[in-house]
């Protein structure tokens, strides 16, 4: 349950849009995205989420829509691949205008870099490929020509 008085912050029960002023606790974000609060404390640290602290000492931890946005925009990089700093690099040009041309372009230069490193992988990855079928055509020609040896020495 987010931690203003507005609806659940379940993804069942969360709207596309959360209302202005919605705010979750670290406990609420990491059952969300089923991730540690030490993951989210991790973003923290590196500069990708800046929750408001609230309480005796500032102990507590408030995430605003904002905040929630940016880790799920962090985790949707990690999953594809990206680092810290390309994360990073297009949490600031998702909030910066959209028509600052130097941004866009080191954006695409980043998306371009990126695609050349999965393309290399892929093309690792078929190869390996090829070499397990490879092992495994091998693998089954000995089998079948076992088999008939076994078979010959059990009935003897």
């Amino acid at each position: 349950m987010p931690s203003s008085a507005t609806p659940a912050a379940t993804p069942a029960a969360m709207p596309a849009s959360q209302p202005a002023g919605t705010t979750y606790t670290i406990t609420e974000l990491a059952r969300e995205f089923d991730i540690t609060p030490r993951a989210i404390r991790f973003y923290e640290d590196q500069g990708l989420l800046s929750p408001d602290r609230v309480g005796a000492g500032g102990r507590q931890r408030l995430y605003s829509g904002r905040e929630r946005t940016r880790l799920k925009l962090t985790l949707r990089g990690k999953r594809l691949g990206l680092t810290l700093n390309e994360i990073r690099e297009i949490l600031d040009l998702y909030e910066s205008p959209r028509d600052t041309v130097p941004q866009l372009e080191r954006f695409l230069a980043s998306l371009a870099q990126h695609r050349q490193a999965l393309e290399r992988q892929m093309e690792d990855l078929q190869a390996q490929l090829a070499e397990i079928d490879q092992h495994e055509r091998q693998c089954r020609a000995l089998l079948a020509k076992a088999q008939p040896e076994r078979a010959g020495t059990a009935d003897a």
